[in-house]
């Protein structure tokens, strides 16, 4: 059972369907049915036509809409292509720089090129033309006047220089003495011991100029300046032997003898040269120990031109036997 609450409840909602559905139907008399009747049948004409156009215009906006997008695809497509065409073209801006690049130096290098061929040809004819200058000469040193009688003439003129050279040994022989020496010790005990010198001749040697003072013995000073005479004498029949020009040439004059400099002391004196005496001048030893060093250079020329080194500046002794000794040996006339 419901209560009368409910049923009111109820009974409310019908009544307003009714009423709505009062209010939507339309009585419509009889005499006037076929006309509204033929109105509807043409609204229903008119709507069937309007949703066939609207079906239409759908599918006209339909194919614009689609048309558009593909126009809108088309056209990223075509800025996508553009973007492409531009990025080739840099490109081929880029690949033409590089082209014109390399065409610039292809034809600096085969400019260069043709240089070196012209170079290389004239180098080629030159070359023939040494190559047959060779044979030439290779004929003309295999005959009778060639390298062979040539090697022959240079060992014949070696004999003849050693035999000139060992003259100038007989004349002037270097001899090595033996001396005996006393040396003390602190305990007062005593020892000698053997040193060797060298001398020249009867028994003169070489004594340093600039150890000598007023209270040198002149004896000493005087053989010093002999025996200096005679190795310069020597040292300039040397050089006329082996034929060698002496870069300080010797004014002989046995124990008053000078060596000359050609290297002047200023620009203005280019054509002078000064003396400097190979003995002792007065108490003035600079002169005499430079003319000393003076003479030592000139048998370092002798001794480096026959292939030898000097054993010090101030050997000239030493030097001396040495060079004698190289000119005397095997070996001279075997390095011809």
């Amino acid at each position: 059972m419901y209560d009368d609450d409910e049923m009111e409840s109820k009974k409310k909602p019908l009544e307003e369907i009714n009423t709505n559905q009062e209010e939507k139907l339309k009585i419509i008399p009889w005499e006037d049915f076929q006309q509204e009747l033929a109105r509807l049948s043409s609204l229903s004409s008119a709507l069937h036509e309007a949703n066939q156009k609207k079906s239409l215009i759908e599918e006209k906006l339909n194919s614009l809409v689609q048309l558009e997008a593909d126009s809108l695809n088309w056209s990223n497509e075509l800025d996508e292509m553009r973007e492409k065409l531009e990025a080739r073209k840099l490109v081929m801006g880029n690949m033409s720089m590089r082209s014109k690049i390399v065409r610039w130096k292809t034809k600096k290098q085969e400019e260069q090129l043709n240089s070196e061929i012209r170079s290389l040809l004239m180098s080629g004819t030159a070359l023939s033309i040494a190559s047959k200058r060779l044979q030439e000469a290779n004929k003309s040193l295999a005959g009778e006047r060639g390298y062979i009688r040539l090697r022959n003439l240079q060992k014949l003129l070696k004999i003849q220089q050693q035999f000139m050279v060992s003259q100038i040994s007989m004349l002037y022989p270097v001899n090595v003495v033996i001396e005996q020496e006393i040396e003390s010790n602190t305990s007062t005990s005593t020892r000698k011991s053997d040193a060797t010198s060298l001398t020249i001749s009867k028994h003169l040697s070489v004594h340093p100029f600039a150890k000598m003072n007023f209270f040198t013995d002149r004896k000493e000073a005087i053989r010093s300046a002999t025996a200096l005479g005679y190795i310069a004498h020597a040292v300039s029949l040397l050089a006329v032997y082996i034929k060698v020009p002496l870069r300080y040439p010797i004014r002989l004059g046995a124990s008053r003898t000078y060596i000359c400099d050609y290297s002047p002391p200023s620009l203005e004196s280019l054509s002078e040269f000064m003396e400097f005496p190979l003995f002792l001048e007065g108490q003035e030893t600079t002169r005499s120990s430079y003319a000393v060093f003076l003479l030592n250079k000139d048998l370092e020329q002798l001794l480096n031109f026959i292939g030898v080194e000097s054993l010090g500046p101030r050997h000239v002794l030493e030097n001396f036997r040495e060079l004698m000794n190289n000119i005397l040996s095997r070996e001279y006339i075997i390095n011809t």
